[in-house]
Formats: structure tokens, sequence, C-alpha cells
């Protein structure tokens, strides 16, 4: 019986292997083919007695993360031979040197570069998520490629994860979703970001996940028959015109309608837009530009478009490379429909991204907004000051940010990421323009240098050479870029302080029993709420930070995690200590329990999303509150679960039914008679549930309200919710998770 389950294994690997040749994106010579099959030789036989948590042969994730390094990802044949060997030196022993022996030095480097970033995640000792992730990104010095095969591997990894613990899941679904999406997104690779957020979404929030794609495919009849309806009218015009093109029909993303329905506070049906139609056309060069607006045209004598949902792409395409013009028109039915326009060109780098935008580069001199973003951020990575955390906030945040676009005195174009400042925009010309500018004019009247630019701004820097940056311009810039350049200039006094200040709390520390470390470096930088270990150092060297201060921290950090899984507080009703709770909890102490053993530890409800009994949550590890229980999709969970994934506790409610809460509810109509005796009778007489507060405002026909009711957990709040939907004239009615 295993003869026959291992030829029919091998067989199954031979006909992967076969498709990885047929799909490669790039054409491979016969020496590229020769690459391939000895790497594939070589990471068969080193992998032949491993297997994945699922029971398949472990050669088929090296394989799966191959084809989509050569077809989703376009790269050539040195990638994906070290997509194929980027598990072996770390689970075989074979080594790096073996490998420049079999294959030759780029491969070898690769493989180095993807070994590097799988130890870095392995290590149980970080201090902080966030340090791995510093330490992924350093890669980008070596080569990008490594990068974007890591990239391959994180999305197989993502489609494979049923076989995993929960915890772990989450983990990895949120890593994935705070830094790998972006970090996909703003290398152009849209198929792949698409990929990884809707994974990210069913792993972190499974129950909304399954609630969306249950929808889609209850609707899908009649989108595809909405589809087919505008496709129609277009092709006929589009015929007429000789336009070589296709039209494809693709339904918005999982993840997409999420954000969508929590941005709008709206329902699934209330997402007009969860589809698209792609226009895709065959041009040279010369024609390119023109023939997009000529069906930009066409489109528009059918259907209205909305102007202020026009985006052209061509005439300034995105930084990743990304051009296409995107028309959101008012099709049939009165529902708006969001219809792209791309040559296959465009196409192709949208799909593809950074490997097709080299592929279409011919040899140009002129750097690309790709290029230069990738030179900006190899810049970003030299610096080293920030603390880990501050480093991957910043990088983020240029990865995910929207662009603006605005104009020099000269005219000339330039792209920054939303919310960047008059300031941002003189460091973006040069660096020594932004460390010497006096003053910003925006649109010929003088701004403060905090002044948030909005795209077609033009912007006048004026210098001076005794001009110097101050710390307050840490405050007035909003880019690594900016932020790490006033970094580097600031004071040299401030950094021998900082530098004396470090020396001075070694000492201080070890006095107090601690050793100073990253661990410890971050706990006191959220200790005295500062922004980085920079500014911790300076303030122990002028002396700001007293003894004392010092001592609170130590005491404090006894409460931390350690204690909470070295000593397993245990609570009993009986035994609960007055002071803890006595504003959130007041009758019952086992409501919540944590950890595999069902733990019964102190704890507080977090403010920031308010979660009651029936709530999905999890514990989180402060370091100066003790165990702050938050939502499954908390706004700052994603966060948390990436940098701090040490610090979470798995916690689930196990008795709600003495206890009461505080939940706050907005409510919006049309205004009718009677609406608030209707309201409270719906609350207090049929739900036997306390109106804290109630108030109710009408301006021409509508209505807002807001009431706080005092429930015994989310069972019986989404019931009353329900409820009050039923009444004549409510239109929607949403829970408030700050007060």
């Amino acid at each position: 019986m295993l003869e026959i389950d291992l030829e029919k294994e091998n067989k199954a690997i031979a006909k992967e292997y076969k498709e990885l040749l047929r799909i490669s994106y790039q054409t491979l010579t016969p020496e590229d083919k020769k690459l391939i099959r000895k790497a594939f030789d070589v990471a068969v036989d080193a992998h032949q007695d491993q297997r994945r948590k699922s029971g398949e042969a472990y050669i088929f994730h090296p394989i799966a993360v191959a084809k989509i390094v050569a077809s989703e990802i376009g790269l050539g044949a040195t990638s994906i031979a070290a997509a194929l060997l980027h598990d072996v030196v770390e689970d075989t022993p074979i080594t790096i040197q073996d490998i420049e022996k079999l294959f030759n030095p780029k491969v070898a480097q690769l493989v180095e570069g993807l070994t590097k970033i799988s130890m870095v995640q392995k290590d149980l000792n970080a201090s902080v998520q966030a340090e791995n992730f510093r330490k992924m990104i350093l890669t980008l010095n070596d080569d990008v490629r490594v990068i974007l095969i890591k990239l391959a591997d994180r999305l197989h990894n993502m489609q494979t994860m049923d076989s995993m613990q929960e915890n772990k899941q989450t983990k990895i679904a949120s890593e994935t979703l705070y830094i790998y999406a972006p970090l996909a997104h703003r290398l152009g690779l849209y198929n792949i970001k698409t990929k990884l957020e809707d994974l990210g979404l069913k792993y972190t929030e499974p129950k909304v996940y399954n609630d969306i794609v249950s929808k889609i495919k209850e609707t899908k009849e009649e989108q595809d028959e909405y589809i087919k309806t505008i496709s129609e009218v277009l092709k006929k015009s589009l015929d007429e015109e000789k336009i070589d093109y296709i039209i494809k029909g693709r339904p918005k993303s999982i993840y997409s309608i999420r954000r969508k329905m929590l941005a709008q506070n709206v329902s699934f049906d209330e997402v007009y837009d969860k589809f698209a139609l792609r226009i895709i056309y065959k041009s040279n060069a010369h024609e390119e530009k023109f023939l997009a607006w000529k069906i930009y045209s066409i489109v528009t004598d059918h259907y209205r478009p909305s102007p202020s949902r026009l985006r052209d792409w061509i005439s300034s395409p995105k930084s990743t490379g990304y051009e296409a013009l995107h028309i959101t028109v008012m099709g049939p039915k009165g529902r708006w429909v969001e219809i792209q326009v791309r040559s296959e060109r465009m196409d192709e780098i949208a799909e593809k991204g950074y490997a097709a935008h080299y592929k279409y580069k011919n040899g140009a001199t002129e750097e690309s907004g790709l290029d230069i973003w990738l030179n900006l951020l190899k810049e970003a990575l030299e610096n080293a000051e920030t603390n880990a955390v501050d480093f991957v906030e910043d990088f983020k945040m240029n990865l995910y940010s929207k662009e603006i676009f605005v104009f020099t005195p000269k005219g000339e174009i330039k792209s920054l990421p939303k919310g960047a400042t008059s300031l941002d925009f003189a460091f973006s010309i040069h660096s020594e323009i932004g460390i010497r500018t006096r003053g910003t004019r925006v649109n010929g009247k003088l701004v403060p240098l905090n002044t948030e630019l909005k795209s077609g701004d033009q912007i006048e820097v004026i210098t001076s050479q005794s001009q110097k940056p101050t710390t307050h311009w840490l405050d007035y810039v909003t880019t690594a870029r900016a932020k790490n350049k006033i970094r580097n200039v600031l004071n040299e006094n401030i950094k021998k302080t900082a530098e004396e200040g470090k020396e001075l709390l070694t000492r201080k520390l070890r006095h107090l029993k601690v050793t100073i470390n990253e661990q410890v470096i971050n706990e006191l930088v959220n200790f005295f709420n500062l922004k980085t270990s920079l500014d911790l150092f300076y303030r122990v060297g002028i002396g700001s930070i007293e003894n004392q201060q010092l001592k609170d921290y130590a005491s404090q950090k006894s409460n931390t995690l350690m204690n909470f899984f070295k000593n397993k507080i245990k609570r009993t009703p009986n035994t609960a200590d007055k002071d803890i709770h006595k504003q959130i909890l007041s009758k019952n102490y086992d409501l919540l329990v944590f950890g595999v053993d069902q733990d019964k530890l102190d704890y507080k409800l977090s403010s920031c999303c308010n979660p009651i009994p029936g709530d999905e949550v999890f514990g989180f590890v402060t370091i100066n509150e003790g165990i702050k229980v938050h939502k499954k999709d908390c706004p700052n969970s994603i966060s948390m679960q990436s940098n701090y994934a040490y610090r979470v506790i798995s916690a689930k409610w196990i008795d709600s039914t003495q206890q009461e809460f505080k939940a706050i509810l907005n409510i919006t109509g049309m205004d009718t008679i009677g609406l608030t005796n209707k309201l409270t009778k719906v609350i207090s007489n049929n739900m036997n549930v306390n109106i804290q507060s109630i108030s109710l405002s009408g301006e021409a026909g509508l209505f807002k309200g807001r009431v706080a009711v005092i429930v015994q957990n989310n069972t019986i709040l989404n019931k009353m919710i329900d409820n009050i939907k039923k009444i004549d004239g409510v239109d929607k009615v949403t829970r408030v998770y700050k007060n």
C-alpha cells in the first residue's frame, strides 16, 4: 500500500515540476531549464524524508513557492531555483557553501538571504516581533528578489494553514496583514496583496470572512448577469471602433468589502461597488494613451460617470509603476460600477509588479517611481537609531499610504504619501533643502511647516544657511525620509548626551537588578510615554528622569508577562481584590479565563474597543496595567499581534449570567412622531434591558440618536439591535466602541 502511495506521490511531484516550467512568465532557455532541473533534484533529495503538518511530502511547498515566483511575480530562472532551494539550508545538512559550489554565487546569495529571514522569525528570544521585521526588511539592501521570494513563501504558507493551531494562525495572519500585504502592495504585486489580505481576514476574523464569502456566493449569479449586461453594451461600441480588447469582470476582494463595510459603517448589502469591470486593450506605445481616453469616451457615452471618482493613473502613474484609468459610472438599476481601462503592458505591470516593470524599462536611464522608492527605502534602512517598533511603523506608513501629487514652483510633479506636510516636501526635494528650510509657501501663501498638503498644491520652499532642525520638526513631518534626516542632523550635543545617558541608565538599572536589553528599552520608552530610545537616553542624560521613577518601573516590571505565566495567579469570586476592576466588574470574577489551562487572572477591559461578554477577545499583557482585554476585531489588534505576539494571551468568556455591562448604540433614520416612546418600549419592555441614557435630535426630517444601555451579554445586545431595526423609520443601528 505504501509503495502505491509513494508512486502516486512521485507522479504528483513530477506533474508539479512540469507545470512549473509551463507557467513560467519568463522565456526559459535550455540553460535556464538545466538550472531549474538541478535545483529541483537537489531539493527533492534534501527534503525526501520530510513532511508538512498536513502529512504531504515537504517538497510540494518549495515547488508551490517556485510556481508563485515563476508565474505570479514573474521572476527568472535564478529566482525559481532559489525558491526551490529556500528551505534546504535551514532544514537539511546542505550549507550555503554547498549551494554555491553546486550552482552559482547569485543563487547562493538569494538562498542565504531567505535563510536569514527564516532564522530571524524563529528566534524565540526576540524581544519584539518588530525587530524580526526590521531584520527581514534589511535584506532589501542585498537583493530585492529575496523579499519577492519571501512574499511567495508567505502566500503559500497562508494558503496551507488549516492544520495549524488557532493561536499560531492568528499570529501569522496578523503579521501578514501588518507587513507582508502592504509590502506586496508597494512592490506592485496586487494579486498577491489581495490574496494575502483575504487569507489574513480568514484567520483573524473567520466569522466575518465566512459570512462575506457565503453572501458573495449567494449573489454571484445576479452579479454575473449584471456584468454581462454592461459588457454587451460596451462590446458593440468597442467593436465598431475596431479596438482589440478583452473585458473581464472581477468581484472586489473579501478584505476590501470588509474594509468598506467598516469605513462606511454599512452592511454587505449596502456596499454597492462589490465588483469591477476591466477593459484590457492591445496597443503600440505611440497610441497607448490615446486609446485609453478613446475607451473612456465610449464608456461615458453609455453610462454617466462620477467626476469625483475618476482616477487618471496614466498621466501620473503611481510610484509602484501602476498605470490605468479608473472610471466609476452609474450602471443599470442605479448602481455604481468601477471600470478599469489598461493596455496589455499596463495590465502586465499591475499583475507582475516589480518584474514586469523591469521588462518594460528597456534600459531607460530615468528613474521610475519604484526605483526612487527602493532607493529611499535603502537610505532609510541605513538609519538604525530608531527602536524597532518605530522603524516598522514608519516603514509600514510608507508602504501602504495613499499618494498625492503636488507641484514645484517650476511645475514639476512630485508624488508624496497622503498626510505629508510642506516640510516633508522640502526633504523630498533634497535633504539639504529640508535641513535649511526656514518657511514654506503653498499656492503662494506662507503656511506653517506642518501644513498638510493636498493633490494639486504648488509648494515653494524658503531656505536659510543659518537654519537648523529642532526636535519639534519630528512632529511636523510624517515621511520616514524626513524623520530620519532630521534625527541624523539634530544637535550633536543631544546625541552625545544620549550616549552618556545610556551608560548612566545601564548602571542605574544594574543597581536595580535589571539587565538592559531591547525589551527593557522598549518597555521604558512606553513607561515614560516617549517615542524613541534616543528620547529615553537623552532624558536620562540631562537628569529629567529621576531615580525614583526608575525604581517605580523596576517594581512594576515584576507584574508583567513572566509573572503571569510563571505564577499563574488564580482568583476565585470570593478572594477578589476590591481595588481591581471596581469600576469594571463588581460581582463575578470567573467571566473570563486565559490560556490553555483556562486560568482566572486579574484583567481590565480595554477602552479602545469596549468588549462585553460574548465578544471574541484576547488578553494583552501591558507594562503598567496588567492584562488588558481587547476584542479580536479591535482596531489595534493587528498591530499588537504583530509587534508583541509574545505578550498576547488567548481568552474566552465562560460565565456572563450575573454581570451587567454598558453598550452604546448610534441610531439614525427618518424622524417620526413617538419615536422615543417606541425605542424605550422595545428596549425596556421587550428586552428587560435598562436604559442608562438616551438622546435624540432631529433635523429636516432625519434623526440621530445615541442610547446607552446596560446588558448582560452580546446575545441580548444583538437581539435588541435587531428589534430596534424593525421600528418604522429606523435606518441604521451601530454599536459604538469608544465612549
